[in-house]
């Protein structure tokens, strides 16, 4: 079980390693008969060739050493029968034979993550999921993770977007980038928390003219005020644009959150009957073309929910009007997403037998 790491934390963990590697370091050189620039150059540098830095999520310290031991042995198997007289089947044969070896080797590599902990823990959006249109049909924008204004549009600059060093879709992201205009080079910046807070409550969710979105909004404006560190809060995004920057929508979704840590999509759909599923006109209308229009509402919204999992991979809970009387248990709902999940990675040890074994 992984838990995302306060940067205090990180630091004395750092420090803590360092004093270990410092303790046992001339014990490992008198082994290996390395300088200590050489025995770290050795340890670090095949990196980007045992790895794939650009694109793996690295979730700990343990995660990294264990696809590290599996890359050098990927490396070494690529040698084929050269692979004997290369400098890297030597440092493996030092780690492999010399417990004190094998220690220092890992708690430099754990070092080493703990020092790229945010470039290489987060979960990277896929480049089609690095843009989100928001927003009421003349009243939409966009909340991208590199934002630029080329040709006549905004984009993301996909080369930045491994870079952002705030947690995705995010109070901090979007303190970061704030919103685009769509086809104008004009951005809207939010300088402080409460500056956008204030901006989500009252003119995000306020066009929708929904009593129960306004409800909503109060007590997650409060949520991220009380909340120990407001940046790391996820968004609240509201009326996600089914379409994206299409002027004549298909479907809005009234929230939508990503979790920062596993890009997961949960949206949330206030259903409520008056403007969901009530019929008007029925008086001169026969029970079968009541049922009829009733069962075509249905339908309709349940293509909504469908098509958004299919084209955005967006779960979907609907609150209808006996949910809705309670709007606390709701945002109780939207919480659990607010607040996160822990992701379960692979730890090292599995890896480690097998690694100690290779020949």
């Amino acid at each position: 079980m992984v838990v995302i790491m306060k940067m205090p934390a990180i630091d004395k963990e750092k420090a803590k390693k360092t004093r270990e590697l410092n303790k046992i370091l001339p014990e490992v050189l008198e082994i290996t008969g390395y300088n200590k620039l050489s025995l770290n150059a050795q340890l670090g540098g095949k990196n980007t060739e045992f790895l794939d830095i650009r694109n793996d999520v690295i979730s700990s310290p343990d995660h990294f050493v264990s696809l590290w031991m599996q890359g050098m042995m990927r490396y070494l198997d690529s040698l084929g029968d050269n692979k004997t007289s290369s400098r890297v089947y030597k440092l493996h044969s030092y780690i492999k034979s010399y417990e004190v070896v094998c220690r220092y080797a890992f708690l430099f590599l754990e070092r080493m993550y703990l020092r790229n902990y945010d470039a290489l823990s987060k979960e990277r959006p896929k480049i089609e999921d690095a843009i989100m249109w928001i927003g009421q049909e003349n009243a939409s924008y966009g909340l991208l993770i590199s934002p630029r204004f080329k040709g006549n549009n905004w984009e993301n600059d996909n080369s930045e977007i491994r870079r952002f060093k705030k947690r995705y879709w995010t109070i901090g992201h979007i303190l970061e980038t704030g919103l685009v205009v769509p086809y104008e080079e004009d951005t809207i910046k939010f300088y402080d928390v409460e500056q956008y807070l204030t901006f989500f409550k009252n003119t995000l969710v306020r066009a929708s003219g929904s009593k129960y979105e306004k409800e909503i909004a109060n007590k997650y404006c409060d949520f991220v005020r009380n909340s120990e560190n407001p940046e790391n809060v996820p968004l609240l995004i509201p009326e996600f644009r089914y379409g994206g920057i299409e002027k004549k929508h298909i479907y809005r979704l009234d929230f939508t959150i990503i979790d920062p840590d596993t890009l997961e999509k949960f949206g949330f759909e206030l259903s409520p009957w008056s403007s969901h599923g009530y019929l008007s006109g029925t008086k001169d209308k026969k029970q079968k073309e009541i049922n009829a229009e009733a069962q075509k509402n249905f339908e309709k919204e349940m293509k909504k929910h469908k098509d958004y999992f299919r084209e955005h991979e967006v779960f979907v809970l609907i609150y209808t009007d006996s949910d809705l009387e309670n709007i606390e248990n709701v945002f109780n709902d939207m919480k659990k997403y607010l607040i996160g999940k822990e992701a379960q990675h692979q730890l090292k040890l599995h890896v480690l037998e097998e690694f100690l074994r290779y020949s």
